[in-house]
């Protein structure tokens, strides 16, 4: 049985977090303090314990729930800084594990792109990085969870794929297809200009590559609902990506999807809305002031209310940084906003309940701030299981 990628660095007795202003479902509690046992929440305000052996003095910070990050893919920069290098996957793992601690990300899940590329992307990577992830994520600082970017013309090896899932190894499965039509030359450029940048492969190569992988899409669909089923039946949420028109929607209807990743106008985020999918969005094309892809705006959509996720994408400090660009914009109230980094990707995840609030019961996975300026460097501690991971 592999290692159980939920599970941290032990919890070592009480901590009383004091002097700080808690951020709680209620809203803010000021000059208040927090205790934790053995890895929970116990008490908050005049319930908590002073008598605690071990303390933190808050200062007079910011106690604010730990972020919950569904959607990043940065680690790959760790692993792949340039085309054609490669680092080992220890020291990228490791180095990209202290980056999600020090932007007060606290619930990490690795999205690992299940393609069809051969390299970085491909299944032999998936399972390298997997096993890493398995042996190291006892002693990551971020609770590290797996999420499987799965594309859809990837048709080989799919039995492996079922067996991970009902394994337990994946928690969180999203069905992609990044593949590029051939008669679509703004995408199919747009793809291999990004494969050019993840992949050495001659120019002569790649049409043969394209065309090869347009005949998978029969089998493709086919397998994505097997994966839909398999991901039901072990309680994994399932989620879409790149959504663009009713007719993605209505498939994720009938696979039973719970998230959808990017909805590329906000006609198709509002139908996925009133199909009861949670729409998630890229706190980098936030904090830009526009996609880099050509997509929605996701001031925009949060200004229209069609936003209910953010994700790092492929910038964590970003979405640290957005429940106060946000706010700053005034699109939503910061208490608002910060539920889009803890609360509502925790529910989301199926986490629910146990993530994403600082209450009695919950995980003791929280932020310290020595101030709401929104810069990374605000950040004072990253506790995750109730022990202090990063402290500044």
């Amino acid at each position: 049985m592999e290692p159980n990628l939920s599970v941290v660095s032990a919890p070592v007795g009480d901590l009383l977090i004091d002097r700080v202003s808690v951020l709680t479902n209620s809203g803010w509690l000021h000059d208040s303090r927090v205790q934790l046992s053995r890895g929970k929440i116990v008490a908050i305000g005049a319930d908590a314990d002073s008598r605690c052996k071990q303390q933190m003095d808050g200062e007079g910070g910011f106690l604010v729930p730990g972020i919950i990050d569904l959607h990043g893919d940065a680690f790959e920069r760790h692993i792949t800084p340039r085309a054609g290098t490669l680092f080992p996957l220890e020291l990228a793992l490791a180095a990209n594990d202290a980056s999600l601690v020090a932007n007060g990300i606290t619930t990490f899940f690795y999205s690992i792109t299940d393609g069809f590329e051969p390299g970085p992307r491909s299944r032999a990577t998936v399972r390298d990085i997997l096993r890493t992830l398995e042996a190291l994520g006892p002693d990551f600082g971020c609770q590290a969870r797996v999420h499987i970017r799965h594309e859809k013309v990837n048709t080989d090896d799919h039995e492996e794929l079922l067996d991970w899932i009902e394994q337990g190894r994946v928690h969180l499965l999203s069905l992609n297809d990044h593949l590029p039509r051939l008669d679509d030359p703004v995408a199919k450029e747009r793809y291999l200009s990004g494969l050019r940048r993840r992949v050495s492969m001659e120019e002569s190569e790649t049409e043969g590559f394209l065309e090869r992988l347009q005949d998978l899409r029969a089998l493709g669909e086919q397998q994505i609902r097997e994966l839909a089923h398999a991901a039901h039946r072990s309680g994994v949420s399932l989620a879409s990506h790149d959504d663009h028109g009713p007719d993605d929607v209505t498939l994720n209807c009938s696979l039973g999807t719970a998230i959808a990743e990017f909805p590329m106008d906000a006609f198709t985020a509002r139908l996925s809305q009133e199909a009861g999918i949670q729409v998630l969005m890229g706190a980098p094309n936030l904090v830009r002031g526009g996609s880099h892809v050509g997509a929605i705006s996701v001031r925009d959509a949060i200004a229209e209310n069609l936003v209910s996720i953010l994700c790092s994408d492929y910038h964590y400090p970003s979405l640290f940084h957005a429940p106060f660009i946000i706010a700053e914009l005034g699109l939503l109230p910061f208490e608002e906003a910060w539920k889009m980094v803890s609360e509502h990707p925790a529910k989301a995840a199926g986490l629910g309940d146990c993530k994403g609030q600082v209450a009695p019961g919950y995980d003791a996975d929280l932020v310290l701030m020595k101030d709401l300026s929104g810069l990374p460097l605000a950040i004072k501690a990253t506790i995750v299981s109730g022990v202090p991971v990063f402290r500044r």
